[in-house]
């Protein structure tokens, strides 16, 4: 089974790396494959409502510019799905925002009924907010949520401050540790089992009759 993780901080060795690396480690020590995936620094693209990827049946967003679709493809052969961010005004990055709302919009089927978690890493505040902001889209999706001792969470500022969080590393570990052993339940008998759903029902609030 594998983990993809991605960093979603333009710092590709920064703090929110660091964690993700607990994690990492913490999780091939409990027999998964884990890959961490950067975003980087080059620009990702903010969906525009042009519904392409549903319209044309494409299992991908139509822009193919960025490291969007990449990852999608990561995913098809990945059992669960971790995004750390830095906190930035209290929130994600811009580009963690844009890519998961890409991801899953476009390639919703890879992800639903995967196990999902999300990282906040900040100097002092805003991580809360920040790590709710993540989670949602997850919720979504019937992405069950791993959680952990405590918020998943680290703090620090310069690079390789987060590593000294000892308390945040630990959670990093409990996040790991607590992901493995949902994955090995999911996957217990080899195909992995999921529970049946009724069909959707969306209703909007705003109504026309006759």
């Amino acid at each position: 089974m594998k983990v993809l993780l991605v960093n979603a901080s333009p710092r590709k060795e920064g703090n929110t790396f660091t964690a993700l690396s607990e994690v990492a480690r913490q999780l091939e020590k409990n027999g998964l494959e884990a890959e961490i995936v950067q975003l980087g620094v080059k620009p990702v693209r903010s969906c525009i409502a042009c519904n392409q990827c549903k319209v044309k049946g494409l299992g991908h967003c139509v822009f193919d510019d960025d490291v969007c679709n990449r990852i999608i493809e990561k995913m098809a052969d990945s059992d669960a799905f971790i995004i750390g961010s830095p906190v930035y005004y209290g929130q994600p990055t811009g580009a963690a925002l844009s890519v998961v709302q890409r991801m899953l919009y476009s390639a919703g089927n890879l992800f639903v009924n995967k196990p999902a978690a999300s990282i906040a890493v900040c100097r002092r505040g805003g991580a809360t907010a920040a790590l709710q902001t993540l989670n949602m889209p997850f919720q979504m999706m019937n992405m069950p949520v791993v959680t952990s001792q405590y918020w998943n969470i680290a703090y620090g500022r310069e690079q390789g401050q987060a590593a000294l969080d000892t308390e945040g590393m630990q959670t990093m570990r409990t996040l790991a540790d607590n992901m493995a052993f949902l994955l090995k339940k999911i996957h217990a008998d080899g195909a992995p089992q999921y529970p049946e759903r009724e069909a959707w029902q969306p209703m909007h609030f705003i109504r026309q009759d006759g």
